[in-house]
């Protein structure tokens, strides 16, 4: 008696790991296949006095995300904007906003960030997408 519910206990046990290990599997490929970037994303960035702006987009219309930085490290309220998206992050140095958006912008589209300081605005500056 006590050695079939030991052999149940293992498969039960065995069952259980295959099942943990296959939904983990699963999760990493789902996530993968989110945040991988299209072949056909393309990236343009530049930089002003203070923050560096850059951005992924697809085609002439479609942005996928900005990225902010600083220049100098300094952490302060990064800002982007594109369209009507609007999005801030306070006290980083760093910021990526994702937008998986298509905007509507002729002939080129503005993609743009900025920085707050002490309550000013430092700088805004734009990524132009041809």
């Amino acid at each position: 008696m006590y050695a079939r519910q030991e052999k149940d206990r293992s498969v039960t046990t065995t069952r259980r790991r295959l099942a943990t290990v296959a939904a983990a599997l699963a999760a990493a490929c789902a996530s993968a296949l989110v945040t991988a970037a299209p072949a056909s994303a393309e990236v343009k960035s530049t930089c002003g006095t203070y923050i560096c702006v850059a951005t992924a987009y697809q085609g002439r219309d479609y942005v996928q995300d900005i990225t902010v930085t600083t220049r100098d490290g300094l952490p302060g309220t990064l800002r982007a904007f594109v369209g009507d998206y609007r999005g801030s992050k306070a006290g980083v140095s760093r910021a990526r906003f994702v937008i998986n958006r298509e905007f509507r912008a002729y002939p080129r589209l503005a993609v743009c960030g900025g920085l707050d300081r002490s309550g000013r605005v430092i700088e805004n500056h734009c990524v132009m997408i041809p």
